[in-house]
């Protein structure tokens, strides 16, 4: 899977560390920084992910922040983009089950040490159920097609 990644400097490190795991599980990843843990705008490094969402250059997209919150809100400007803040597996699950979720945003800040590498791997192999979900995703595509 191509997976666009972006991190401001309280993400910093869990993106390096993501970057090794998924080269490693055979994904290409494209690193749209930031590069050090010297402060930066969090929306610069959305920005760039969401772009390559929206496009479709990219199948999915990790963005990590202080809490997730402020990436997500970010790439939700992005059409086509449906991006959720997560802290653990459950919500990574439920977010591509019934929401079909391709841009999770991870909170630097809570998961600090912990392994990511669960939540992440658990985020990229479900699907999405479809179903009423669909109608109810189709609700939101007509929300941004006539949001100003």
């Amino acid at each position: 899977m191509r997976i666009a990644l972006g991190s401001d400097h309280r993400g910093f490190q869990i993106k390096a560390k993501l970057i090794t795991l998924l080269t490693a599980d055979g994904h290409e990843v494209e690193d749209f920084g930031t590069q050090s843990d010297q402060p930066v705008d969090y929306p610069d490094f959305a920005i760039e992910v969401a772009k390559r969402v929206a496009n479709g250059s990219v199948e999915r997209g990790i963005l990590i922040c202080g809490t997730g919150f402020g990436m997500a809100i970010a790439a939700n400007k992005f059409h086509g983009v449906r991006a959720a803040a997560c802290a653990d597996e459950v919500m990574a699950e439920m977010c591509r089950r019934h929401n079909d979720v391709n841009v999770l945003c991870l909170p630097g800040d809570l998961i600090g040490d912990r392994p990511v590498g669960d939540l992440v791997r658990v985020w990229l192999a479900t699907e999405f159920e479809g179903g009423r979900h669909t109608r109810r995703l189709e609700k939101i595509v007509e929300i941004e097609k006539h949001a100003g």
